[in-house]
């Protein structure tokens, strides 16, 4: 399941990020964003959703949420 499938509130892991691409990997790193890392979906709105990873919140759009794999 990837965070466009997942329920606002809800924490769940990060369990791979499905992607190629170096760059987007080492910014979703620089978030905080990995494998075994917590992540909150806050809100899906406009296409894009809002996450809680560690003490921060961030903006992601729905391509960028599709590489996010999560399990509960």
């Amino acid at each position: 399941m990837n965070l466009t499938n997942a329920v606002e509130g809800k924490e769940y892991i990060v369990q791979d990020i499905d992607t190629d691409d170096e760059e987007l990997n080492a910014f979703l790193f620089s978030l905080g964003c990995y494998s075994g890392e917590p992540i909150t979906v806050v809100s899906h709105w406009n296409g894009s959703c809002v996450v809680s990873i560690k003490d921060g919140r961030y903006n992601i759009d729905n391509h960028l949420a599709e590489t996010i794999l999560i399990s509960e």
